[in-house]
């Protein structure tokens, strides 16, 4: 039986044996099976401190990304334009430049802010921009209304804005209000093509008595035009604790419409309402089959 001495001394002439074959660029298998080691813990053992040869090492398809972004980081670049030109994550960029200084700002805190305010003032022109278009576009497809087009239209806008009967409260009367003037002068169309002559219609403001009454008052006698009559503006309380948003200049409070002896109209516009209802839930029906 070999002393500790035999097997120190056999496994010493190993490792140099080893060591030789794998700094002339051998595998380790190759070295294993020259040697004829058939114990991976050995060979580790007769191999330990020794790198490996460069052949052995795989490219990293990453090292070119490394490099460019590490020169790019030199330059001063950030980390976003350095993402952005290589294409790879911010986090790798990270890890590559971290170890290098950060570059000077390009700019002032004031000169950052005045680019952002400028970037900003560009992007919602460019917004607005599309916003006009498309309206435009819009309002061009719409072309003129047959009265079918414009009566359906009237109905539509007076279940949403005007008053309506109710069970416990019988009102079969046409009344209605708005605060849009376009609202109320394609309302004021549909009257007249429903032939309601323009002296059974009866007119008043409602405004916050906080606000330019008069003004608001000629503004909607100016829309509706002359002859025209106005009953008394219906002044709205101001709450204190309220804060109102529709202030200033634009707010002129709302117009009411309302047309004398109108019961039959008002029925009239309930059935045609209907009929919208029960046409529109067809055509769905239709669309499903």
């Amino acid at each position: 039986m070999p002393s500790t001495e035999d097997t120190r001394r056999h496994f010493e002439t190993l490792r140099e044996q080893a060591l030789g074959l794998r700094r002339q660029g051998l595998s380790r298998r190759r070295i294993r099976d020259r040697l004829r080691i058939g114990n991976n813990d050995l060979l580790n053992r007769l191999l330990a401190g020794e790198p490996a040869p460069e052949w052995t090492s795989k490219p990293n398809a990453k090292d070119e990304l490394r490099a460019r972004a590490r020169e790019l980081r030199t330059q001063g670049w950030t980390y976003d334009r350095i993402q952005a030109e290589l294409g790879c994550s911010k986090s790798s960029v990270s890890l590559w430049v971290r170890d290098l200084p950060k570059p000077e700002p390009r700019y002032t805190r004031e000169e950052q802010l005045e680019l952002m305010r400028e970037g900003l003032h560009f992007h919602r022109e460019a917004q607005d921009r599309i916003r006009r278009e498309t309206k435009r576009e819009a309002e061009q497809s719409v072309g003129r209304l047959t009265d079918r087009e414009l009566f359906l239209a009237g109905v539509a806008l007076y279940w949403a804005e005007g008053t309506k009967d109710k069970p416990h409260a019988r009102r079969e009367t046409v009344a209605f209000i708005n605060s849009d003037p376009g609202v109320i002068l394609t309302f004021l169309a549909w009257l007249d093509l429903m032939k309601v002559d323009r002296r059974r219609i009866r007119y008043s403001v409602m405004i916050h008595e906080t606000a330019d009454v008069s003004g608001a008052e000629d503004y909607w006698a100016g829309l509706v035009g002359a002859p025209a009559t106005f009953n008394k503006t219906v002044l709205k309380k101001h709450n204190p604790k309220t804060k109102r948003k529709n202030t200033g200049e634009e707010y002129r409070g709302c117009l009411v419409i309302k047309v004398l002896q109108s019961a039959e109209l008002y029925r009239r516009i309930e059935g045609a309402w209907c009929g919208i209802v029960g046409a529109a839930h067809r055509s769905t029906d239709d669309m499903s089959v």
